[in-house]
């Protein structure tokens, strides 16, 4: 398997390089892509050095089997064409190309064999907090059918990026010191603050984040299902945290639900309240599963069930999801037909 990553320097990029070797996954020769500001850099890949080289359009990828891309959607856009024309998957961790009719969005916990049709040789990473609560929708789905969904998300610095991480460790410090603060990547000071919006706000007055949310979700799981979400920023590091309402066709016993959600693939249950056990992203950060607790009955609704969920973003919420779809496909044998 010969495996390129777009966007090798930032904090996804970052993540793809760990997820690849915690998983083993089976990596013969690895290319590295950036933008100029990162070309020329050196990473540590299995006891080899990688040199980080410009991306640029041509015929670099001749001969690549999976390039993961995580250098935001304009760039996706530019260079898929460079990238597929030789028969490469893209899996793209971007927004670019997730709503595309010819491009599967996949989950691989939810809907993997979607990723066998790609028309255009690319397949879609959804957005973090859409993994984070399909991954636990899906049990309850296959209880009974979702109708409803409401959501307000607790999303942590690193759904900005690196350079937002780092500001939020500055702020602190700043505000420690008694400095001026710096802000840059938000709109507001994040330190010791919270902040009602995610990307910008539509014309209905939710932001592009919560319209992810209600479009993603749907195509996804294949349902008719709405999603009314609120996303808000926090001053967690590298976790997301959602609370969810969930209204299904018929009424579900909670330790139903709580088995289900338990049994399924990617998901970790922490609920125990008499000993105020729950997810919480000072322990997410880091792992691999979605963690699940505060489940219990919707008092507002008779079909309603509510949780809390807390996962890692830069891992679960972005490279590790791209991964797993790679390795699906290596499964499934897509690629023994080119070697």
């Amino acid at each position: 398997m010969k495996v390129a990553i777009v966007g090798a320097s930032g904090a996804v990029g970052q993540e793809f390089l760990r997820v690849l070797d915690e998983r083993n996954f089976p990596v013969d020769e690895l290319v590295l892509f950036g933008s100029t500001r990162s070309a020329g850099r050196k990473y540590m890949f299995r006891g080899k050095e990688h040199e980080v080289q410009l991306l640029k359009h041509g015929d670099d990828f001749k001969g690549i089997d999976i390039a993961f891309t995580s250098a935001g959607a304009g760039t996706s856009k530019e260079f898929a064409d460079d990238i597929t024309k030789f028969g490469t998957v893209m899996i793209d961790n971007s927004s670019a190309f997730r709503m595309d009719d010819d491009v599967p969005l996949v989950v691989p916990e939810c809907n993997a064999q979607d990723a066998l049709v790609r028309p255009r040789g690319i397949i879609a990473n959804p957005n973090c907090t859409t993994i984070m609560m399909v991954v636990v929708l899906k049990p309850i789905e296959n209880l009974s059918h979702i109708r409803r969904i409401h959501v307000a998300s607790y999303q942590s610095a690193s759904g900005a990026g690196a350079a937002a991480m780092a500001e939020l460790q500055q702020q602190y410090k700043e505000l420690a010191e008694d400095k001026p603060v710096t802000v840059n990547k938000f709109a507001y000071q994040l330190a010791y603050n919270v902040i009602p919006q995610i990307d910008v706000f539509q014309d209905n007055g939710y932001t592009k984040e919560e319209m992810k949310m209600f479009n993603e979700t749907r195509k996804i799981m294949h349902t008719d299902a709405c999603c009314s979400a609120m996303c808000v920023r926090i001053s967690s590091l590298r976790a997301h945290s959602e609370a969810v309402w969930v209204e299904t066709e018929k009424p579900l016993d909670v330790d139903v639900v709580r088995k289900a959600i338990d049994a399924a693939p990617g998901v970790t249950v922490i609920d125990d309240p008499k000993n105020q056990k729950y997810p919480m992203p000072l322990f997410t950060a880091g792992k691999d599963d979605v963690y699940v607790g505060r489940i219990r009955k919707d008092l507002a609704n008779d079909n309603g069930i509510t949780f809390w969920l807390s996962g890692d973003q830069i891992k679960k919420g972005a490279a590790l999801n791209a991964v797993q779809i790679g390795e699906y496909l290596i499964a499934q044998g897509e690629f023994e037909k080119k070697s």
